[in-house]
Formats: C-alpha cells, sequence, structure tokens
C-alpha cells in the first residue's frame, strides 16, 4: 500500500478507511457533492431521503455493509479500497475533519484478481434493499446502471487475457463543496494510480461525471467517445440523468 498521502498547505491527508464510523462522515461528502450541489437524478434515485438523517444513515450504511465485506486478491490487497481526505478543523487543530471520499476497486472476471463486475440480470435484485416495494423503480436504476458501466463491463472482460488480468477502477470520488478547488479530488485519484501501479495494473478507468472529468483528464485520464447514453424503458425517458463520459488511462482512446 502507498504511504498515506499529504499536502502540508494545508494539512490535507488521504488515507485508507479502517473503521465504519469514518464512512458515515465521508458519506455526508457524497451527499453534499452529488445530492445537493450536482443534484445527479441517478445518484439521488439510488439514495432516496439523502437530505434526512434517515436517509443519510440508510446509505451510509449500504456502504459500510460493502467495505465490511472487503475481499483480498491472491496478493493479499484488498479489491475495494474506501479512502478519505481530511483537513485540520478550522475551530480546533486537533482535530480533523472529513472533506473528500473515494473508491477504487481492482476489478477482474478471474477469480482471485480483483472483484467480479456484477451481471445486468443480477442488478435488479442487488437493488432489492433500496427500494423493497417499488419493482419499477429497481427496473428503472438497473437499466441505468447497466448503460452506465456498460464499457466497464466490457473491458474488465476484456482484461481476463491481460497480465495481470485486472483493471483499476474509479467508482465514486466526491468532495465535500465547502472544500473544492484545494487539489483533494487530486489527491484522492492519484493515491489509486499510485496503488495500481505498485500492483503492475497497467489501467485505470471511470465514468466521469461533468464536474470531474476535468481534474481526470488532468491526470492522464482521456475521454473515450462521447456522454454515455442511458438505454431506459419510454416510461422514464423524461426523468432527468447526468452527463457521464467514460475516460482511461490507456487504450487508443
Amino acid at each position: 500500500m502507498p504511504e498515506r498521502k499529504n499536502n502540508a498547505n494545508i494539512g490535507l491527508q488521504v488515507e485508507l478507511i479502517d473503521e465504519a464510523h469514518d464512512i458515515t462522515e465521508a458519506f455526508h461528502c457524497v451527499c453534499e457533492a452529488f445530492g445537493r450541489q450536482a443534484e445527479d437524478g441517478v445518484w439521488i434515485a439510488m439514495n432516496p431521503g439523502w437530505d434526512t438523517p434517515e436517509g443519510k444513515s440508510r446509505g451510509a450504511s449500504r456502504i459500510v455493509e460493502r467495505w465490511s465485506r472487503t475481499s483480498k486478491d491472491i496478493a493479499g490487497n484488498p479489491n475495494t479500497m474506501f479512502l478519505k481526505a481530511t483537513l485540520p478543523s478550522s475551530e480546533d487543530p486537533e482535530k480533523r475533519i472529513t472533506a473528500g471520499f473515494a473508491i477504487w476497486v481492482q476489478a477482474s472476471n478471474v477469480e482471485g484478481h480483483g472483484d467480479p463486475q456484477i451481471k445486468e440480470s443480477e442488478a435488479s435484485a442487488d437493488l432489492t434493499d433500496v427500494y423493497p416495494e417499488d419493482q419499477s423503480e429497481r427496473r428503472y436504476l438497473a437499466q441505468v446502471m447497466a448503460s452506465l458501466h456498460g464499457r466497464r463491463r466490457e473491458l474488465v472482460e476484456q482484461a481476463r487475457t491481460a497480465e495481470p488480468p485486472a483493471l483499476f477502477v474509479l467508482d465514486l470520488c466526491a468532495v465535500d463543496p465547502a472544500h473544492q478547488r484545494k487539489g483533494i479530488a487530486k489527491q484522492l485519484v492519484q493515491w489509486g494510480l499510485d496503488e495500481a501501479l505498485r500492483r503492475g495494473i497497467p489501467e485505470a478507468i471511470t465514468e466521469a461525471s461533468s464536474m470531474g472529468r476535468h481534474v481526470y483528464e488532468n491526470m492522464g485520464f482521456k475521454p473515450e467517445g462521447v456522454d454515455i447514453e442511458y438505454s431506459v424503458d419510454k416510461e422514464f425517458a423524461s426523468r432527468k440523468r447526468p452527463a457521464n463520459i467514460f475516460m482511461r488511462t490507456g487504450g487508443n482512446a
């Protein structure tokens, strides 16, 4: 694992999360960035009630549950890495506040080399805990996620013949709007790129939002094609969805 990253100018630290309560604090950054600032329709649909204490608790609990199930590759490395970016509190320099959060995934469809990609047919069932009584909403989100992650699935499957047969995926990156423009996103991304290099994995990929893509492009990601087109049933066509574009650090993009 790379050493903890520091930005001495502002006291920024980026490190792996090793306690569940850190994820609960980090989820606040995601709510502020994707819910309040970007008004990301897909993220909001995935996190009903995100702007209420109950909804925020449910959303954080789902990430904690994912964190608790983290598997390891054959070298003993975690396949899913949850990162927090913290700053000294302006009120008490001895305390730190969470200003950013990222999830990196070592993805592979070869056993022992990373987390396999969920099949499209399994996506709706995986959303049962989000909408236990709303089959229509589960169907909509399964269609959206199939569109959003379609190219990711293709490349992870193609990587079966690579050495190692894995890709690094930036699954999520969020910075609290109150702390943006301090280089926090850059450090969260750089952590993953450094770790991919350490593990000998040659390519990183992500589905970039309109907010994040300029950061990723400055760090070596290249856009592939145009904004992702969502393929959903006609009844969902008018629903608001964010502009995301697939980006990668390698290939012929």
